[in-house]
């Protein structure tokens, strides 16, 4: 009789954990679905130049792309252009974070749940304005997102960047990006083969020399048409603007690794920065002689203790043969790998992020990582692209007391 009731009084007990857990869950659910659907709006721009984007959809019909599945596809690219802009007039509006029109199908709902609805994500940029007439030139930056990322979710760096007088280009390439929405709706994915999270080892290398190869020549095929744009943009908006010989590149992880690969092999990079991203092909053999940071973080790549160990000696080896006068390597204390974008450190769940914080995972609020990322890329392009320096920018400061600039 007493084993009856003992084992009657578990059985209520994991039922009432039971219901508990369930109601847990439920309440879960329900507060990520609140603020998957609430308002954001990225952090303003810290520059004294309004901001305006435009978009184009270029295909090169000389160059077959040589990552699409069916061969003879041609190359194209979704270029997003974020540039100083007048004073904004009446009638011109701040464009969409990702235009209705271009906004991908939505995914397994619960995993929706851990990211925002893009359509509540609310920028600064203006929707195709006149360029500032304050400079009669702007430098040219070229950026790259990491991975398969993509461009708009760097969004945050990109503005401010440009609201201190850069014309920032970035661009997604279908087949590599994760997902392209070109604004005809037409809607294209990442293939497997170049996909480098399903490799590992020798594979994962070769796989991310491949894709640094094809991202390095489309930086270059942008540059051309933004030359182009320079010398007779149809519309007007660019033509005589660009100053092409102050062009600099910058990019988070392989992004990072494709800036330092395109500065090493191109004369047209007069700056370059890798925000947190290993280095990939012939730039370890033949260095880079250009003005050049390595932005770092302290975490959250995921990566073994030999691959960090073989990242922080290929970064040492091709920092030590970067011109004295024009070399930096600086860490950010606290900051992860993945919140260097819009996506890790505004899109994503407040909740998870909490959840990562609590556990250590994230050092840092997102939106204060992006303020020093943006401190440091704003800094070091305005002394090798706007300035005259006679050594490295000192980016320290106390207003950001988590930089590190390391010797």
């Amino acid at each position: 009789m007493a084993k009856r009731r003992w084992a009657h009084r578990i059985l209520k007990g994991l039922g009432i954990l039971a219901i508990l857990g369930v109601v847990g869950i439920g309440v879960l659910v329900g507060a990520l679905w609140l603020e998957h659907r609430s308002e954001v709006t990225l952090p303003a721009p810290t520059g004294s130049f309004p901001v305006g984007r435009t978009l184009y959809d270029w295909v090169d019909e000389t160059t077959v792309d040589a990552l699409a599945p069916v061969r003879g596809t041609k190359r194209e690219l979704l270029v997003w252009v974020w540039y100083p802009a007048e004073v904004p007039q009446p009638g011109v509006l701040v464009d969409d974070y990702v235009p209705a029109r271009m906004r991908e199908p939505a995914g397994a709902p619960i995993f929706s749940l851990l990211t925002r609805d893009v359509s509540k994500v609310h920028g600064h940029s203006m929707r195709d304005p006149r360029v500032s007439p304050r400079e009669p030139r702007y430098p040219v930056v070229i950026m790259r997102a990491g991975a398969s990322a993509q461009v708009v979710s760097y969004s945050t760096l990109a503005e401010d960047l440009a609201s201190h007088g850069y014309v920032v280009v970035g661009f997604d390439a279908p087949y590599r990006t994760r997902v392209v929405v070109f604004p005809d709706g037409r809607v294209v994915k990442r293939t497997p083969e170049n996909n480098p999270e399903l490799y590992s080892g020798e594979q994962l290398v070769q796989c991310a020399i491949k894709l640094l190869a094809a991202w390095s020549a489309d930086i270059g095929y942008v540059l051309d048409g933004f030359e182009q744009l320079n010398a007779a943009d149809a519309s007007g908006k660019f033509r005589g603007r660009l100053d092409m010989a102050r062009v600099g590149v910058f990019g988070h992880s392989l992004g990072g690794a494709t800036a330092a690969q395109f500065c090493s092999q191109d004369a047209r990079c007069k700056a370059g920065i890798d925000v947190d991203g290993s280095l990939h092909g012939s730039v370890i053999q033949s260095g880079i002689h250009k003005p050049f940071m390595f932005l770092l973080s302290g975490a959250g790549d995921f990566s073994s203790g030999v691959e960090v160990r073989q990242i922080v000696a290929d970064i040492q080896f091709v920092y030590q043969r970067l011109p004295e006068d024009g070399r930096l390597r600086v860490s950010i204390r606290g900051a992860n790998h993945f919140t260097f974008s819009d996506d890790g450190a505004i899109l994503k769940s407040g909740i998870l992020r909490g959840v990562l914080h609590l556990f250590g995972v994230l050092g840092i609020d997102g939106r204060r990582q992006l303020a020093v990322t943006a401190y440091c890329v704003d800094s070091f392009f305005d002394a090798y692209l706007k300035g005259t320096p006679v050594g490295p920018p000192g980016l320290a400061s106390p207003l950001y007391p988590e930089i590190q600039v390391i010797d």
